[in-house]
Parts: structure tokens; sequence; C-alpha cells
């Protein structure tokens, strides 16, 4: 049953909330209000639901208003995560969260519709996030959480889980096109009839885009999604298959010693050969059933992936006749389950959910590392055969023991198997507690205390390598303390402190098919999230996010952390006067960083500030401008130092190397509705 209420009078938000009881057999599955809290197309309201300061949710509507130069940067809805690239399109993203440079997805855990999305012992980076399948126009709700502080996450989650869910039904069909500068095109085709008993969806996107880039990237991908949902939202199923792949050319990161001399220009790339491949095949499905006193749920799913990557980082530092590039080919099959049961009590103001769950992956892997020229091989440096399985299991219980305190305890056990063909076998289990502590409401307004362990696996061929070995689950130890308040009307804030520390681990180095020592390290940090809505037609996002990264060991080199994000913010500003127009303008901040240890050589800053203006033509057609980087400004996406040699160079050099921002683009959407 659906019920229109106003808390205004009750202490909470003066805006009004569509609410879904959980009674079953009410909801239906693909009704638009079961996933999410609506009000009236703002923010959710997190009082009493979130278990920390730095947990919560992006709604569709929210998701819709965000302008986004990549899929992958959907994910930067979550506040203080940056979102990257320092290659061609069709490569997985760089993420920074929370004083981290977590690579293309290390201690980030990303899924969508309860599919992990991150790639274990993968050829070039451990945790590869590849968010290029997105369509984000299906995409219902984003919902994440930071630090180790929930039992249901795992591997990967330690800096932060972000878990996309994905609409069981459109309200209208979609078609769409883009057209915009440097040969970017785009069509899609999205709809939900009925069917049967329930309802099925469908969508079909194909994308072009070549990118500022001299040597264009011409990215092609072709994505499809199909699925079928039936029964209720808490008591239903549906089932969902995928079909992704695109090719692409890289301009990976330059120096800027070639770009100061003039023998570069910003979009220049040095080894033009450089490029991939990628496929993905997706087959899952979800069941859900409830009653008053328990309610479970079952995912699955089969993923079969398949990548080929070419790159080229030192340009003849190794190898002055053929080049430095190499090639990482990674295929795989993922599967995996995941299952939990829940039981419901309430008794006076006391209320209790107690959760046990188990969550099954076995990833079947094959790949290597090559010597190549142009994309042709000219020797293996290694080639494995992975087959890697974890077996989780968790306990988890969430009480409201009095109308202004209440915990989430849980408990976390991981078993993981590495075994890498002709080399050898390991197993390792981690036992992973975490607590939180929740006070208040008081004048809208509640208190946060978190503490929990967490974990990231490691490369099945470091875990495995003779002389250097790695340290299988390499764990991580954080504490919070928060604030959220809703006290000034239409005003939601969020202040969280952290500290996370990470033992001593060695990685493996995909680019060098080796591995590599890690210190322990230590991360303090502060973030102020802050969401207004100070008239109907207008909202407001401010985050800031600061950190201080560092090694706790003690080295002549220094004890900054390379690459760890120190400050990132964003302003926007969302309009919907309720006639034609709407529009959104967002500034954001990607600070400097220290790029070695002893802090001597910093990246510089990146300002952005990108927008859109849309126009409703009737009730069914919309036209919509986006523009990128507007101020036109020639910063960096990413800055790395590192030793590279050109062609006509006597020695190696040390030097910044950067992937620039995309110089000043729009696009022009047309779309309609059926």
């Amino acid at each position: 049953m659906k019920k229109l209420i106003n808390w205004g009078q009750t202490g909470a938000p003066s805006f009004p909330i569509i609410l879904v009881a959980l009674t079953p057999g009410l909801a239906l599955a693909d009704d638009p209000f079961i996933q999410r809290v609506l009000i009236d197309g703002s923010r959710a309201t997190q009082l009493g639901i979130a278990d920390s300061a730095a947990a919560g949710s992006a709604t569709q509507r929210q998701l819709q208003d965000r302008t986004n130069y990549r899929p992958g940067e959907l994910l930067e809805a979550t506040p203080g995560l940056i979102v990257s690239q320092h290659s061609g399109e069709g490569k997985a993203n760089q993420f920074y969260l929370r004083g981290f440079n977590l690579d293309h997805g290390t201690d980030l855990r990303t899924t969508v519709d309860e599919m992990p999305v991150n790639q274990r012992s993968h050829a070039h980076g451990q945790g590869w996030t590849d968010l290029n399948f997105l369509i984000p126009e299906l995409s219902a709700r984003l919902d994440y959480k930071k630090g180790p502080y929930s039992a249901s996450e795992g591997d990967f989650a330690s800096a932060g889980a972000t878990a996309i869910t994905y609409a069981n039904r459109l309200t209208q069909g979609i078609a769409s096109a883009t057209t915009g500068q440097n040969g970017f095109a785009r069509a899609l085709l999205a709809g939900s009839p009925e069917a049967g008993k329930g309802n099925l969806l469908y969508a079909v996107e194909a994308m072009h885009n070549d990118g500022p880039f001299t040597h264009g990237d011409n990215y092609r991908k072709l994505n499809a999604v199909l699925r079928y949902s039936e029964g209720y939202a808490n008591n239903g199923f549906s089932v969902a298959a995928m079909a992704y792949r695109a090719n692409w050319n890289s301009t990976d990161q330059i120096p800027r010693r070639a770009v100061d001399n003039g023998t570069l220009g910003r979009f220049d790339a040095i080894d033009t050969t450089d490029g991939g491949e990628a496929r993905r095949f997706s087959l899952s499905g979800i069941w859900r059933r409830t009653t008053q006193e328990s309610s479970s749920k079952i995912s699955a799913y089969v993923i079969a992936n398949r990548l080929k990557l070419f790159s080229n980082f030192t340009y003849v530092l190794d190898d002055a006749d053929n080049g430095d590039q190499f090639a990482q080919p990674d295929r795989r099959v993922t599967s995996g389950l995941n299952a939990s049961h829940s039981w419901h009590w309430h008794e006076g103001d006391m209320a209790s959910v107690t959760t046990a769950g188990m969550q099954v992956q076995n990833d079947n892997i094959f790949n290597g590392l090559y010597k190549t020229k142009a994309r042709q091989v000219l020797g293996a440096t290694r080639e494995d055969h992975i087959v890697e399985t974890s077996t989780s299991a968790y306990v988890e219980n969430s009480t409201r023991w009095t109308p202004v305190f209440r915990t989430n305890a849980g408990l976390r056990a991981d078993h993981y198997r590495f075994d890498v063909a002709r080399i050898g076998r390991k197993d390792d289990t981690l036992l992973s507690p975490s607590i939180s502590i929740v006070l208040g409401p008081w004048s809208q307004t509640e208190f946060y205390i978190n503490a929990g362990n967490g974990f990231h696996s490691n490369d099945a061929r470091g875990v495995l390598d003779a002389d250097n070995p790695a340290t299988p689950l390499a764990r991580s130890r954080g504490q919070e303390l928060g604030v959220r308040s809703e006290w000034v009307p239409g005003l939601q804030s969020s202040l969280s402190l952290y500290k996370l520390d990470f033992d001593s681990e060695l990685v493996f180095i995909g680019d060098a098919g080796n591995t590599e020592a890690s210190r322990p390290s230590r991360r303090y940090g502060v973030e102020f999230s802050n969401y207004w809505k100070p008239l109907k037609w207008l909202s407001v996002d401010a985050d800031l996010a600061f950190a201080r990264g560092r090694y706790r060991d003690e080295d002549p080199a220094g004890d900054r952390i390379p690459g760890a994000v120190e400050g990132v913010g964003q302003l926007a500003l969302t309009l919907a006067p309720g006639g034609p127009w709407s529009g959104s303008l967002r500034m954001r901040y990607f600070g400097p960083r220290p790029l070695v240890e002893d802090n001597s050589i910093r990246s510089r800053g990146t300002r952005t500030v990108n927008g859109r203006i849309g126009y409703r033509i009737g009730k069914r057609t919309h036209i919509e401008l986006e523009g990128f980087n507007l101020g036109n400004r020639r910063d960096s996406a990413i800055e790395y130092y590192y030793a590279s040699r050109l062609p006509g160079e006597g020695a190696p050099v040390d030097d910044i190397h950067f992937h620039p921002i995309e110089s000043r683009t729009f696009r022009l959407t047309l779309s309609t509705a059926f």
C-alpha cells in the first residue's frame, strides 16, 4: 500500500515522501516506487536508515541530472569519489577515494545488480573495474558505503563499496540520438512492455567516440540488456542477460618534457598502436521472498569477460629497436551465488533484524604478459591459468534498542583458494568483525561510531610467487566518527572523521609480471557533504573531502604515498523550474598529490566545469545540450612520475607523465518517449 504523507509535523523533513509498506503481496516488482524512497525528486533522507555518516543513496532522478563524459563517472554521485582515465575510453577507469589512488578498482567494491564488477587476479591490475557496459538510463539507484563497516561487503570494500541497481521497468520507452564534437555519436533504444505475467525490459546502445586526440580513439561500443521480471519487489524474481563489446585506440600518458619543448602536442600519442578490445556477456537472476517475520534473497550470475590490452608507458626505455609495448590478454568466466535470510523481530520500542548470508565466487582465468610491437607478439613473459575460489559467510544484527539508540554488529568469514597451474595452490582464511553505534535522532541529528576490519585479496600469481610471495588477504582496519543532520529545513549535511590502516603486504604488478613490496600505511581524513533544496526547483550539492596518507614505517625514501589523493570537492546546481526548461552546472576539483615518497614532486590540481541545458518539446520529446570542460582548461586527468625514454633520447629521463582532460566539448541529444 502506498501512502503520501508529510512529516513536517512530526519533526522529520517537511517535504512529501512516498512510502511503500513492506507487507507481502502489495507492491509490484516493476513498481517504480518500491526500489527507493522518493522525495519529490530530492535526495532521500538517511536518518534512521544509514549506519554511518558516509553511507547513502542517489536516486534515479539524481543520476539522470548528472552530466557524465563516460559511464563510469556515474559513481561520482558518491561524495568524495573521483573517476578518471589515463588511456583509451575502452579501458577501465582510474578511481580515487579517501586518500587512495585505487588504480582500476582495488579497495573500491563495485556491483551492478549484485554482480561483481571487480575482477581479481586480472592481467593488468587487481580489482579491475570496467564500467563501460553501463547504460545510465537504466540505473534506478546508486547505493554507497565507505569504510570496512559492513559484514555483507567483502573483498575490495575497504575504502568503499558502490552498488548500482537497474530498473525492472521504465515509466516510458526511450529512443534517443546524440551527436557531438570529436566524432561522438550515440543511439539508444529502450522499453519495458508487459510480457505474460511479468514485464520485459530491453535496451540497445551503440556509440562511437574519437576524443580530442590527434590519433583518435575510434572507440566503438555495442551494448544490450534484456530482463524479465515477475511478481512483487519483495516476493518476485528477475532474470537478466547483458552483452557488451568494444574496440579502441589508446593515447596513453605522455611525458611533460616533450610537451614543454614542443616535440609533442597535448593530445599527441607516442605509440599509435596502443589500444584494446573488450567483451562482456552475463546471465543473472534475483529471487526474493518476504513474510512478516522474515525475508530471503538469492542471486546468481555467470559472467564471461575477455580483454586484449596493448600499452606502452616507457616508449623505448628497454628496447630501442622494437619499443616497449606489451600486451595483457585476460579471458575469464566468473560464476557466483549470493544468499541471505533475515529474521525480523519487534516488541514495543525495540526492533531487530538478524541476517545470515553466504557468498560463493569462482573465477576461471587465462591471462598473460607478452612483449609486442604494433600489437604483434614478439615473446611471452608469462602465461597463466588461474582458478580462484572464495566462500564467504556472514552474520549481521541490526537492533534499535530505544528510539535514540541502535547498533549494527557483524562478523564475516572469508576462505580463499588460489590455484595457478604448474605453480601451486594456496589457501587463506580471514575473519572480519564490524560494529556501528548510532545515537539519535535529536533535533533531526544522528551521531555515528564505526569500527571494523576489511581486506583486499592479492593476485594469485603474486600469492604463489616462489621468491617474494604476496599476502593472500591483506587486512585493513578502520575507525570513524560521524554526524548527520537535517535540522535546517531543506538542508541535509553529514560530517565524517575516519582513520584507515593497511598492513604491510606484497602486491602483484601486472605490467611487470612480478611482485613488489608495499609498506604499511595509514590514512586520516574528513568528509563534509551537503545537499540543500532552498527552492522547489533548485537543489545544491556541495561536497568537500581531505585526506592525509602516510606510510607507517621508517624509510629514507620518505613517508608520502605516491598518488594518494589529498583534497577533492564538488559544487553542483540543478534547476527544474517546472516548465519546459531544466539544467545543471557542476564544478569539480581534484587537488594536487605527491608523486614520490619525499613529496619533492607533486601533481597539479584539476578543475573542471560541466553543464547541461534541457528543453521539453511537448509531452514526449526532449532536447538537451551538454558541455564538458566549459572553461577549456589545460589540466591533467592523471599524472605519474617515472623514468622513460623517447626515440632519439640517449638515456632514461625521470619525468612527470600525464593524460590530459578533454578539451571543451559539446553534445546534443534528441530523445522521445513512447
